[in-house]
């Protein structure tokens, strides 16, 4: 059996969880696992991304999004029920709870996965090397499996089935419950944000200051999309972290990404190259995103994303 650890947050699972869970049960027998808050009414989602089991676990334990907490919940269901394999889709909590898994049952953990096969009966993940331009196989030596795939890698694809909810039962070690959460605050934000959007609108060196940034939420606003950025302009303190695409920020694949101002470096291509349409819009004729862009503008991205917005406004009449 693969568990799929599904992260929620306000009663919904991230859909990078879900991606997983969707793809592991392509593989074969594939069960949900939800741990905190409302974990019993969430985990009934999961048959509809093709789970044959749920499992759910709410105690107050589990209350604060803390990772040593879900650690023993975990190691307490595998335990119990013997699965061969536990898979992760990539977060900060996931990445944490992923790795306490491994050291707690002397597991092996492979990490920053692009997608999973079986192979002759034996699981087989593909994982990003040289900068992201090479696949390469990765194994593991025993079971149980550990694996954390990379965020964004996989699709979520609803099977329209329905799965048995369980509530299993774990114990929790002192030091488990040692940390506090002291505060959690939440970014404000309008929209999607760029994992889940269809639509994304990035910038970067190329707009010349913060300022132009504001040209690109106008823009995404119209199409009902995000903005994000580069690592450039991020480190440069012009957009939000959060909002980073490429090898050191997230990997998105939106139906429609439009690059504006971006060059086209590798370290950005790998974590937006998975979009369905990508248009680029950049006043160097030679810049290499040029080179897998679908559709390519040569201009000044202050003129042409101005009117871009407006002839999207006016076509949906808002």
């Amino acid at each position: 059996m693969i568990l799929v650890y599904l992260e929620h947050h306000d009663g919904r699972i991230e859909k990078g969880s879900l991606g997983v869970l969707s793809k592991a049960a392509s593989l074969g027998e594939a069960a949900g696992v939800v741990l905190g808050p409302g974990a019993e009414e969430v985990a009934t989602t999961a048959g509809a991304f093709g789970a044959t089991k749920a499992f759910a676990l709410d105690t107050p334990e589990l209350t604060a999004p803390l990772p040593q907490p879900r650690v023993d919940a975990l190691a307490s269901l595998v335990e119990a029920t013997g699965a061969d394999t536990v898979l992760f889709g990539a977060s900060v909590l996931a990445a944490d709870i992923a790795a306490g898994l491994a050291a707690r049952l002397g597991a092996g953990l492979n990490w920053d996965l692009a997608d999973l096969e079986l192979r002759d009966g034996e699981l087989v993940g593909k994982r990003p090397a040289l900068g992201d331009t090479v696949l390469v196989d990765v194994g593991w030596k025993g079971t149980p499996r550990l694996g954390l795939v990379r965020s964004g890698a996989l699709d979520a694809t609803e099977t329209g089935g329905s799965a048995p909810v369980e509530v299993f039962e774990s114990s929790f070690s002192d030091f488990s419950t040692q940390a506090t959460l002291v505060e959690q605050t939440q970014e404000e934000a309008t929209g999607p944000s760029i994992e889940d959007a269809d639509v994304i609108v990035a910038g970067g060196r190329g707009l010349g200051s913060p300022e132009g940034f504001t040209q690109l939420e106008e823009l995404a606003a119209a199409l009902g999309g995000a903005v994000a950025a580069t690592r450039a302009v991020v480190d440069a303190g012009w957009y939000p972290y959060s909002t980073q695409v490429g090898q050191t920020g997230k990997t998105v694949a939106p139906k429609l990404y439009i690059a504006c101002g971006i060059s086209g470096a590798i370290q950005h291509k790998v974590g937006m190259q998975g979009s369905g349409t990508i248009v680029a819009i950049n006043k160097d004729p030679n810049a290499p995103i040029f080179d897998f862009a679908d559709l390519g503008v040569v201009g000044d991205l202050h003129e042409i994303v101005p009117k871009l917005t407006e002839l999207v406004r006016v076509h949906r009449g808002s």
